[in-house]
C-alpha cells in the first residue's frame, strides 16, 4: 500500500493533474465514506442540510475499508477525488495528500470568529490532521482535517461478574487488578480478554504502560536510538506480560483472537476485564443489549508517570484543495460538526462526538470514555514514531512471551538487533 501511495503521490499525479476537465462548481457535494454503520444517519442528516440551506450533499458509500482506500488512490491518479473524503492511513501517508495538492489547509476556516470552530473540537481529534512547524513530514503547518468523532482505547469491567466474586469496586492500581483477577479465577471466571491477535491493540497496550514505566522522553529517545531496549524500564514492559500469563489472568489463546471474536467473549460475559476501543459501546449494544458493564483507565503500576491512553479522532474527513465547492464542502463540515448535529450523530450511531460541547447528549457509558480524552495520546500525534519493522518486532515479542516461547530479556534482546540494524541503515 505505501509504495502505491508514494508512487502516485510522487510521480502518477504529476502525469495525471491536468488530464481530466476540472468540474464546475455546483450546488451539489459529493462526500465519499467507508463507514457501513453511520451511513443511514450520514444520509439522514444530508437530506436536513439540503432543507436548511439548498446545497445537496451526495453521500457515497465504498466499503469495506481495504476497497475504500484503493478507490481512493485510483481517483486521485485519475483526477476525479470528491469534494469530500476521507485518508485512511497513517499520518505519513496525509502528509503525502497533502503535498500532492490535494486537501485544502483549514487553518483559516478554523480560525474565523476567534477560533469558534476550532475551540469547539477536541483538541487531540484536532491533533490528528494538524501538522505543527517543524513536523518531520515536512508539510506547511496547519490544519488538514475534520474529526467527526473521537475514539479512546481503555478497559471495560463487567459489573455483574465483579460482583459474583465478591470484587465491589473495580481496580485502581495494577496490583488491584492482578488481586481482582484471582478473585475472579477461584469462581471460575476469565478475568482478562482482548483482541491481541492484532498487533496494533496489542502495541496499544503495552505503550500505555511504557507511558506510565518510564515516561514519553524515555520513550522517544529509544526512537531515536539513544535508550535500548534491554533498559532495565524496557524488560519491566515486557515483564508485564509474563506476570499476566503467569498468573493466569488472561483468556486461553489471546495471541490469535481476533478483536470482533474478543468483543464476543466480552458481550456474552465469558470474562470480565476486556480492553477495546470506545466504538464498542455499539458493538456490545448489538450483541448483548442487557451487558451491565463500565470504563476505566487501564490500572497504573507506577504512580511517577502518568498512564497514558490512546485516543484521537475516530474519523475525519478532508477537503480536495481542487474543488470547485470547496468552500461549500468546508461549510458543510462545519455544520455537521456543529452541536446540534454532533448529538444526533452520537445518539444515533453510539460514537463519542468530536465537539466538546455535544457530550451533554451523550450516553453515560460514552461519558465515561470522553472522561480519558484528556489524558490520551496518539502515535499520529507524536513527534516522532519507531521504525515499523522494530514495532512489529516488540509486538510479535511480546507474543512470544504470552505463549512462553521467549523471556522478558530475549524479547528485548531480539528487538534491539532489529533496532540496530534499520539505525545501520539510516533509519531511526
Amino acid at each position: 500500500m505505501r509504495k502505491l501511495v508514494i508512487l502516485y503521490s510522487c510521480l502518477i499525479l504529476a502525469v495525471f493533474a491536468g488530464c481530466s476537465q476540472p468540474p464546475k462548481p455546483s450546488n451539489k457535494i459529493i462526500l465519499w465514506h467507508w463507514m457501513t454503520d453511520r451511513n443511514d444517519t450520514f444520509q439522514k442528516l444530508a437530506q436536513e442540510y439540503k432543507q436548511e440551506t439548498g446545497i445537496e450533499v451526495d453521500i457515497q458509500l465504498f466499503a469495506p475499508s481495504d476497497a475504500y482506500s484503493q478507490k481512493i488512490i485510483a481517483a486521485a491518479q485519475a483526477n476525479v477525488l470528491p469534494d469530500i473524503y476521507g485518508i485512511l492511513d497513517k499520518k505519513s501517508i496525509v502528509a503525502d495528500f497533502i503535498k500532492a495538492g490535494l486537501v485544502a489547509d483549514l487553518t483559516n476556516d478554523m480560525g474565523a470568529n476567534g477560533s469558534q470552530w476550532e475551540n469547539s473540537l477536541f483538541d487531540k481529534a484536532l491533533a490528528d490532521r494538524r501538522f505543527d512547524a517543524g513536523n518531520i513530514y515536512g508539510v506547511t503547518p496547519g490544519i488538514y482535517g475534520v474529526p467527526i468523532d473521537v475514539t479512546n482505547e481503555q478497559m471495560l469491567y463487567n459489573k455483574k461478574l465483579l460482583a459474583k466474586a465478591g470484587i465491589k469496586t473495580p481496580p485502581e492500581t495494577f496490583d488491584e487488578f492482578i488481586k481482582d483477577s484471582q478473585m475472579l479465577k477461584r469462581v471460575g471466571i476469565t478475568p482478562f480478554v482482548s483482541g491481541w491477535g492484532e498487533l496494533w491493540l496489542l502495541d496499544c497496550f503495552a505503550s500505555n504502560y511504557a507511558f506510565n514505566i518510564m515516561g514519553e522522553e524515555k520513550i522517544f529517545a529509544t526512537f531515536r536510538g539513544e535508550v535500548k531496549y534491554t533498559d532495565p524500564d524496557w524488560i519491566k514492559v515486557f515483564s508485564l506480560f509474563a506476570g499476566l500469563r503467569d498468573k493466569g489472568v488472561l483468556i486461553d489463546g489471546i495471541v490469535t483472537k481476533g478483536n470482533k471474536y474478543a468483543e464476543q467473549d466480552f458481550a456474552l460475559e465469558r470474562a470480565a476485564f476486556s480492553f477495546n476501543g470506545s466504538w464498542c459501546v455499539n458493538v456490545y449494544h448489538d450483541m448483548n443489549p442487557n451487558l451491565d458493564y463500565g470504563v476505566m483507565p487501564p490500572p497504573p503500576m507506577n504512580t511517577s508517570y502518568p498512564l497514558r491512553i490512546w485516543g484521537s479522532a475516530g474519523s475525519s474527513f478532508v477537503v480536495n484543495a481542487g474543488s470547485p465547492n470547496k468552500d461549500k464542502a468546508i461549510a458543510f463540515l462545519k455544520w455537521l460538526t456543529a452541536k446540534q448535529q454532533q448529538v444526533e450523530l452520537s445518539r444515533e450511531t453510539n460514537n463519542l462526538p468530536s465537539n466538546k460541547e455535544a457530550l451533554l447528549g451523550v450516553s453515560p457509558i460514552l461519558e465515561e470514555f470522553a472522561k480519558g480524552m484528556d489524558e490520551s495520546t496518539h502515535p499520529n500525534i507524536w513527534p516522532l514514531n519507531e521504525d515499523p519493522s522494530v514495532a512489529e518486532a516488540f509486538d510479535k515479542g511480546i507474543q512470544d512471551i504470552i505463549i512462553g516461547d521467549k523471556t522478558p530479556l530475549q524479547v528485548a534482546q531480539d528487538v534491539q538487533k532489529v533496532k540496530d540494524f534499520q539505525s545501520s541503515k539510516g533509519n531511526h
